[in-house]
């Protein structure tokens, strides 16, 4: 082998081929919204889509001269696989069998590997190998479950692997002849984070006399950075070369580089083109970027420059917080909320500003639902994402009027919006390139610190009219990989490490594309440090995390211990009062913890963080988001309102009601898993022993804040559209406009944090859509003068929800399901009034487990139960008295009555009787005049409550 790939000193700077290289779009494998197709990449072996012929491995000429050549093109092909692992300093794991001939590690700086006469060839460096017997080490299988049967193979003590992983890099079996039986390359993060685990800085570090870059890129033979003085000059005003410690890259600048612009140009060896590539990156710790997102902006947080006034002080005026038990969350998307609004000027609408605007139709709004309770907005994502140009004269407009012109259930509005859908200024945003970068396109300019300084205004004003920020962040996938795509960055400076691969080397897509594996330390670190930039530099009060589940719960637990350290007196943060919470879904390559012990719901017991409750949605709506549209649930008419739906006999029908019912009052006791209370068949059991349909436990909580309990979301049809397409078509728009409220209801005075997707409170529709991430302002549309709520502006886009027009379009076409304005005024008070009710009284908030179980009965349980009705009682204690501790100064006992049948139901409980309680006078004042007709009578312990209502008495001291 050679000295001087055995030696510590750096490799020779490979030069990259100019050809480039696409990939193939994979299958979504989960009906999820998320990125441009044109960013969906993977690979396929053998072939290079960027041009139109195979792609060839470069080798010797007596390649062309084996004699089994079909073979001979198998083990070709077999280097663009990745299937033997790298997993400490040590040892290489790879899934071969017992009986199998000797190993070789191979190693070429210049990426000329490849398979000739059994051989394999093009290589600096041959290494033996020495399988083991005792398999692979506890802390390996721990790091790495999913391959836990492999075999283990000993590399020798004194091999240089520091320079070795900047090679393309292959293992070889050869049998008894000599002969290369098998071949694969190598997945390196195991050796990655044994060898260059760093804690140091990483991004541009701002001093007084100097700008600082620190790139952590280990494979790397080379890196530099190209300086531009503006956005989108041609030509950098300067090229410097960085120099590597450790496998850190970093150059010491001039002060006056802040304001300018940079990227990386890295020279890295790339398995999914088996070439030494030239990959032209931004910083993946980039704090700014120009408008056309290809370049890193320099720039310093900290200066006052980007900071709004009063910024510093921002902390003293953040709305009280006491206990994570108080939060209420409203989810909201930036866009909708003003780029419809008339009161909001042009330039502001779909924007930050939009927030600061004190008199716009939307921020009264907000004011009111700050007023009735609501703590936090959650904002989807706002970092920079792929999917909208930051340059709005790049946007593609329909004619609005043309679309008001066409009749409600019409094809026509959306094969106009989908024409222009991947151009116009629209998109969720779940389909991230720099996690570290509010969205330019938020942003009045989308070039220089305008996007900072504005996000930080929005945070600010949100704060002043008594609501904290929550934001939305999506660390389970990236929106591009490869090393030519603009948008791929992480992938770029550390090819085959950000990402999660599966055992032959393919990226994980579970998640959408490109799955990152927070596993590996660096993925991690990222992550965390990004979560810290965002709360100390941008104030945010709480993170939403998606896709949760692909995270693992290390990661997760590493970041609330981090958040939970930051202090106002250091960080001008209070640390402790940020709240995270997430999709705890279990599926895809992470499920059953199959990469580690990931962030699911049921692992997450006893973490303090909150995962969303999905049970007492689909009890509450009927099946599933993923089942049949016309499944019905508690509020939509299931068994007490059928909608012809065939769910089997009515005895079947009357048992999923029960079960439902079950399901609803577990989660209106925050979901926890040891929560006991009586069931429908009259037994005694705990929240974990009431099932699901796969045998699943329905209560998975250790204490309130770790259950976010919700109806709808962005995700899925909104409240009104699917409450109008489960129930009966026979029924009246009020009606269902009291099921919505229902529903509502429901969450809004359970034990937990309850959430709420913008617009339910308005009975907002998007024309019956179930994927609305693409779908333009059109079908997302909210009105805040309530006038309207969006219903019937056409069939909703082809590409989700085509097999359910034969359902939707008759329910858009008939003008009896469209609310009046009167209807969503009512709506909106309805809700103000379930908040202000929440808020009412510390028992609709307790912070305990301890306490949810002591004060919080269900009753009208067991076999002899009234269909449908749901009756919860809180208890208090009284000062002086033992017992129970007093927490209301107010109300002693609450009564919670939700009926969602279509008549009047009479309940009567002998433990219920001799009480003072009356009807909460926020509902006796209220417009309703249906609940005003809800009654108790003390001596028999008798409630009467009107249909499709939720009353709630109260007992004051």
């Amino acid at each position: 082998m050679s000295a001087a790939l055995l030696s510590s000193a750096p490799l020779s700077p490979i030069s990259a081929p100019s050809e480039s290289t696409r990939f193939l779009l994979p299958s979504h494998l989960k009906n999820r919204r998320r990125l441009q197709p044109s960013s969906l990449t993977r690979y396929r072996p053998g072939q290079n889509l960027g041009t139109s012929r195979p792609f060839t491995l470069r080798c010797s000429s007596t390649m062309h001269q084996s004699s089994a050549p079909s073979s001979c093109s198998q083990l070709q092909d077999s280097l663009f696989y990745s299937r033997a692992f790298w997993v400490s300093r040590s040892i290489i794991a790879w899934n071969v069998g017992a009986g199998d001939g000797e190993c070789y590690l191979y190693a070429s700086k210049n990426a000329a590997l490849c398979v000739a006469d059994g051989e394999i060839q093009g290589h600096d460096v041959k290494i033996k190998l020495e399988r083991t017997n005792y398999g692979l080490p506890q802390q390996v299988v721990e790091k790495f479950p999913h391959i836990r049967d492999y075999t283990a193979f000993e590399v020798p003590a004194t091999l240089n692997c520091q320079s070795l992983v900047k090679c393309q890099l292959a293992v070889g079996i050869f049998n008894s002849d000599g002969k290369c039986a098998s071949a694969t390359g190598l997945q390196l993060p195991g050796i990655l984070d044994e060898l260059f685990s760093y804690t140091g800085p990483l991004g541009a570090v701002f001093d007084t006399e100097a700008v600082s870059l620190y790139l952590w890129a280990p494979t790397a033979q080379e890196v530099r950075a190209l300086i531009y003085k503006s956005p989108a000059e041609a030509d950098p005003v300067e090229i410097v070369q960085l120099k590597e410690l450790n496998g850190v890259w970093s150059v010491k600048g001039i002060r006056h580089w802040e304001g300018c612009y940079y990227v990386y140009e890295v020279s890295v060896y790339h398995p999914s083109t088996l070439r030494i590539e030239k990959c032209v990156s931004n910083d993946p710790y980039a704090r700014g970027l120009s408008a056309d997102g290809k370049r890193t902006l320099l720039v310093n947080l900290d200066s006052d420059d980007v900071k709004p006034e009063g910024w510093d002080n921002l902390q003293d005026e953040k709305p009280n917080l006491l206990s994570f038990s108080d939060i209420s969350l409203y989810e909201l998307h930036v866009r909708d909320f003003s780029a419809n609004d008339p009161t909001v000027p042009h330039e502001f609408q779909g924007g930050y500003l939009a927030f600061t605007l004190q008199d716009s139709a939307g921020v009264k709004h907000l004011k009111r639902l700050s007023s009735a309770g609501i703590t936090h907005v959650h904002l989807l994502p706002t970092f920079q994402f792929a999917g909208v140009e930051d340059e709005k004269h790049k946007w593609k407009h329909v004619d609005i009027e043309k679309l008001n012109s066409f009749p409600p259930d019409s094809e026509e509005q959306q094969a106009l919006i989908t024409a222009i859908q991947n151009e116009d200024g629209y998109n969720w945003g779940y389909n991230p390139v720099l996690w570290g970068v509010p969205k330019g396109s938020y942003a009045s300019n989308a070039n220089g610190p305008c996007r900072i300084i504005e996000f930080r205004k929005m945070v600010q004003a949100l704060n002043r009219i008594g609501l904290r920020v929550v934001s939305d962040v999506v660390y389970n996938h990236i929106n591009a990989s490869g090393h030519f795509d603009d948008f791929s960055v992480l992938d770029k400076i550390v090819p085959g490490y950000y990402l999660r691969r599966n055992v032959d080397g393919g990226i994980e897509n579970s998640t959408c594309v490109n799955n990152t594996a927070s596993e590996h330390f660096m993925v991690e670190r990222l992550i965390l440090d990004d979560l810290k930039c965002w709360a100390v530099h941008y104030k945010i009060d709480g993170f939403r995390f998606d896709l949760m589940g692909h995270i693992m719960k290390r990661t997760m637990v590493k970041a609330k211990s981090l958040l939970n350290s930051l202090s106002k007196d250091k960080n001008g943060v209070d640390g402790p009062s940020i709240y995270i919470y997430g999709e705890g879904w279990d599926f895809g390559e992470v499920a059953n913890s199959g990469r580690g012990i990931n962030a699911s719901q049921f692992n997450l017991f006893g973490s303090g963080i909150g995962s969303f409750n999905d049970r007492i949605r689909d009890a509450l709506l009927g099946g599933s988001p993923f089942g049949h549209p016309l499944h019905q649930g508690f509020v939509t008419g299931l068994y007490l309102e059928p909608n012809g739906h065939d769910l089997g006999d009515k005895a079947n029908v009357e048992r999923m009601l029960a079960v439902s019912k079950d399901h609803i009052q577990v989660g209106m006791a925050a979901n926890l898993k040891d929560f006991v209370l009586t069931n429908c068949d009259g037994e005694e059991v705990k929240g974990s022993e009431v099932l699901l349909h796969d045998r699943k436990p329905v209560g998975y909580a250790s204490s309130p804040v770790e259950t976010v309990n919700y109806v709808s979301a962005h995700d899925n049809e909104t409240l009104f559209d699917i409450i109008s397409l489960k129930t009966p078509k026979d029924i009246s728009v009020e009606e269902r406009c009291r099921m919505n409220h229902l529903a509502t209801s429901v969450i809004a005075l359970s034990q937990g944090i309850p959430f709420f997707h913008s617009g339910d409170e308005m009975l907002r529709s998007k024309s019956i859509d179930r994927d609305s991430y693409n779908s333009g302002d059109w079908f997302n549309r909210l009105d805040f003068s309530y006038n309207s709520n969006n219903w019937g502006v056409g069939l909703p886009p082809k590409e989700k929800n085509e097999w359910n027009w034969p359902l939707i379009k008759p329910r858009l076409a008939d003008p009896s399901y469209k609310p009046q304005k009167s209807h969503i005024l009512a709506a909106v008070e309805n809700f103000s009034n379930l908040m202000q009710i929440r808020y009412s009284s510390p028992l609709f908030r307790l912070r305990t487990a301890n306490s949810i179980q002591e004060r919080v009965r269900f009753h009208n349980t067991g076999p002899s139960w009234i269909p449908g009705l749901i009756v919860m009682s809180i208890e208090d204690g009284h000062q002086g008295v033992p017992g129970l501790s007093q927490l209301d100064p107010i109300y002693s006992y609450i009564v919670v009555i939700i009926n969602p049948g279509p008549t009047d139901v009479s309940f009567a409980n002998p433990a219920l009787r001799a009480r003072s309680l009356q009807l909460h006078p926020i509902q006796m004042n209220s417009t309703d005049d249906v609940v005003k007709n809800s009654t108790y009578d003390a001596s028999s312990g008798c409630f009467n409550v009107p249909a499709r209502t939720t009353s709630v008495f109260v007992e004051p001291r």
